[in-house]
């Protein structure tokens, strides 16, 4: 089972508190989530493999670490995934950026890709797919569900806020997978929005109704 990390941090609890404000505007809104966004990628890339090389320092030659080779993909779920990207970016300037859009049937209810376009290597990467809101969880699912199709075997799911349900969804389509949000809110309500969430993350950060 892939596990779950909600992050504590004093910074980013912080952060969120401003975000979830409903008296924020779009500007500071965009700045906050991008900041988020920049702390969580140090939790996400915790556990990158390291090797050594030879440096020289102003006094003498060492040994130091630098990441090994791994290769990173960023995949923002459109349209809100992408007021993440430039905070993971700004720590993870190596990374390729893939895009996942999704909308949902207004029959079926199920989501259905739009728009895909991934690293050409996207199974020799880790992937850090990025949306804001991990609500009923079908948006997530299905995002990497087409990632999965296309050969991705490491992924990771990023998130600023879940919903239980949201979560549990996840864990039982892909267990493999592990979910780190900058929070876990008490439930649902009757419109599938998160509560006390901080409203519709797409529209906040573009301006839009």
């Amino acid at each position: 089972m892939g596990k779950v990390v909600e992050m504590n941090h004093p910074l980013i609890k912080h952060k969120l508190t401003f975000i979830r404000d409903k008296n924020t505007g779009s500007k500071e809104f965009r700045e906050l989530v991008k900041e988020v966004a920049m702390l969580m990628a140090y939790e996400v890339t915790r556990d990158l493999p390291l090797r050594d090389i030879e440096i020289e320092t102003p006094i003498t030659k060492t040994k130091s670490e630098v990441i090994s080779g791994k290769k990173l993909g960023i995949i923002p779920i459109l349209r809100a995934g992408l007021g993440m990207v430039d905070g993971m970016l700004s720590i993870l300037p190596a990374a390729k950026v893939g895009h996942v859009g999704l909308y949902r049937d207004p029959e079926t209810l199920e989501p259905v890709e739009y728009y895909c376009k991934l690293p050409t290597d996207v199974e020799e990467r880790e992937l850090i797919v990025l949306d804001p809101m991990l609500a009923t969880g079908g948006s997530a699912k299905a995002a990497i569900n087409f990632l999965k199709d296309r050969g991705a075997t490491n992924i990771k799911l990023v998130c600023l806020i879940a919903a239980p349900e949201g979560i549990k969804v996840i864990e039982e389509a892909h267990p493999d997978v592990d979910i780190y949000v900058a929070a876990i809110d008490e439930k649902l309500n009757d419109h599938a929005y998160i509560v006390p969430g901080l409203g519709d993350a797409g529209d906040r950060l573009f301006g839009t109704k």
